[in-house]
């Protein structure tokens, strides 16, 4: 059965469990709250009227210091802010470890994607860099840090792309989980997404123990965002299939271990894809497969879909020495911002 902090992850999907949401999010809207429940039993599933009805939105991660041409294409819900990491060895966060968080520059770029109503989701972690879980040496410490990102930005919406070193190692997952639990006690309507990775077999065991200590420190976590992308070089076929077996897979995990219903674990879920060329050989993600992404999670009630990112969403010049298809464009035939349509639906 699960505990109060598991079914309120979940029930935060369905039912609004963190109070104070921000109704201008791509999260599910808050629904009356059931009955409170004894902290032994099963999580209520949610009735048809709480059940929500939301479309899937669409949420791309975009560069917090440079604009893209890109940016807008597909009309985002809300553009995921990549990366807030420690500045190397503190606990002051910066973004992409080198520009303070409230960089005039930054500060700028992030009102100008604001002006079309869409919000602003702070993203901390990511594939390089230390997360700021491994540099500050408190739960108390390392919340004031996340805090003062999400200040600069004006959001109230916390990705936490947790992978690699980061993932494995227990003692910055345990320390982040507290420091979270203690941010959503200072603000009740703080929106929280995990960002995992994830195989066609689902979410390895790094992934699923992570989740425990969300629940251990009772986190309310709103989304579990899985990255459907780099799976390995045995997986060299058609990778919007991949990416619909992972969420199959990772839906079954979700549901097994937060006891709850169907719908109510793929509106706990988002899929980001990493579009065109991926960091393993034979693996490229093509427009058929955003926009068979897209499908099946309008079909399925999947809270959002995202790519990284919106600075590749463009084909790359032959010839050019500064193109980089795992960099600045996707290596594949397209016309600029052709995946944000297809995710956007």
């Amino acid at each position: 059965m699960p505990t109060a902090g598991l079914a309120c992850l979940i029930a935060l999907a369905a039912t609004g469990c963190s109070a104070g949401s921000d109704s201008t999010s791509d999260a599910a809207p808050a629904a009356t709250k059931q009955g409170q429940q004894n902290e032994e039993a099963a999580s209520p599933s949610p009735s048809p009227s709480q059940s929500t009805t939301t479309g899937t939105a669409y949420a791309p991660y975009v560069s917090a210091g440079e604009a893209s041409e890109n940016d807008s294409a597909g009309s985002p819900a809300t553009y995921n802010l990549a990366f807030v990491i420690s500045d190397g060895s503190s606990c002051t966060p910066k973004w992409n470890g080198a520009s303070a968080v409230d960089d005039s520059a930054v500060a700028s770029r992030i009102s100008a994607l604001k002006e079309s109503g869409a919000t602003v989701r702070v993203s901390f972690g990511g594939a390089s860099g230390k997360e700021l879980g491994s540099t500050c040496s408190s739960a108390s410490a390392l919340a004031e840090a996340y805090g003062e990102a999400l200040d600069a930005a004006g959001s109230t919406q916390a990705d936490f792309d947790i992978e690699g070193a980061q993932l494995t190692d227990t003692d910055s997952v345990a320390l982040r989980s507290k420091a979270i639990a203690l941010l959503q006690e200072e603000r009740p309507g703080l929106e929280v997404s995990f960002t995992l990775p994830v195989m066609p077999s689902g979410l390895d065991e790094d992934g699923l123990t992570l989740l425990r200590y969300a629940n251990k420190y009772d986190v309310q976590v709103s989304t579990v965002n899985l990255m459907t992308m780099n799976y390995g070089e045995s997986y060299d076929g058609d990778m919007g299939a991949y990416a619909i077996t992972s969420a199959t897979a990772a839906h079954t995990q979700l549901k097994e271990v937060f006891g709850t219903t169907d719908a109510t674990a793929w509106r706990a879920m988002a899929l980001t894809s990493m579009i065109g060329t991926n960091d393993v050989d034979n693996e490229t993600f093509t427009l058929a497969d955003a926009a068979q992404v897209r499908t099946f999670a309008e079909n399925k009630g999947v809270a959002w879909v995202s790519m990284w990112s919106t600075f590749r969403d463009q084909q790359c010049e032959e010839g050019t020495a500064t193109d980089d298809a795992l960099t600045n464009c996707s290596g594949v035939e397209q016309s600029s911002g052709a995946f944000a349509e297809a995710f956007s639906g």
